[in-house]
Parts: structure tokens; C-alpha cells; sequence
């Protein structure tokens, strides 16, 4: 995991799976920056992640994606 700064937060780029993915994070999809605004649970740990722009994408257990999260201050 690296932090960096982007527009003023820290950030760090992560890999996540359909257990760990959150509201907010940040998904590059054919070089297109998605945020995650909504995220359902499915059957058999499957979610379906709804971004910003309206699009969905569904995610399965074995999923990996490597996300941009926004970091909390301590």
C-alpha cells in the first residue's frame, strides 16, 4: 500500500474484494476513474457496486480490484 497526496487527501491504492470494497472507493475501468456511491449484497457474497455516473458492476468472491481509497486522519 502507498500513500500519496491527490487533490489534498491521502490516499493509497488497496486491493479489495466484494468483503472489503466501501462506499467511495475509487475504481479505474477502461482508463475511466468510477466512484463507488452505493453497494448491494448478493447471494453467495456477490455485490453489485453502483457508481457516481449511474453504471453498475457486480463482483463475485474471487473478485480482486486494486482501488484508490481515501485515507481517515488519526
Amino acid at each position: 500500500m502507498s500513500d500519496r497526496i491527490y487533490g489534498g487527501a491521502l490516499v493509497a491504492s488497496i486491493e479489495v474484494t466484494s468483503t472489503t470494497v466501501q462506499r467511495g472507493d475509487i475504481i479505474q475501468l477502461g482508463g475511466q476513474a468510477c466512484r463507488v456511491r452505493d453497494l448491494f449484497q448478493l447471494p453467495q457474497g456477490a455485490k453489485q457496486l453502483v457508481f457516481e455516473s449511474g453504471e453498475l458492476l457486480t463482483i463475485h468472491t474471487r473478485t480482486r480490484l486494486v482501488v484508490v481509497r481515501t485515507l481517515r486522519r488519526r
